[in-house]
């Protein structure tokens, strides 16, 4: 009977774990300080950092995407246009 339950709980488990929805931090694009970066801190978190207000350029799930957008703007480190 345990073993019983021991299979079944773990089946229960690995479906579960399964259908979880990965972990997906937000990557953010920012124009900051006249410079482009590309950060998962929200903005309030930025600002608080950087003592001025940043300009979100985008909002992404992935480094990919964001690093995209950034490179369509000059790349990390570019003056913002």
């Amino acid at each position: 009977m345990r073993r019983i339950l021991s299979v079944l709980f773990a089946c229960c488990m690995v479906v579960t774990l399964a259908s979880a929805p990965a972990f997906a931090a937000d990557v953010y694009v920012y124009c900051v300080n006249g410079k482009i970066e590309v950060d998962t801190r929200t903005p309030d978190q930025m600002k608080s950092a950087r003592g001025s207000e940043p300009k979100t350029l985008g909002m992404f799930s992935s480094n990919l995407d964001a690093d995209k957008l950034a490179k369509q703007h000059g790349g990390v480190g570019a003056t913002c246009r």
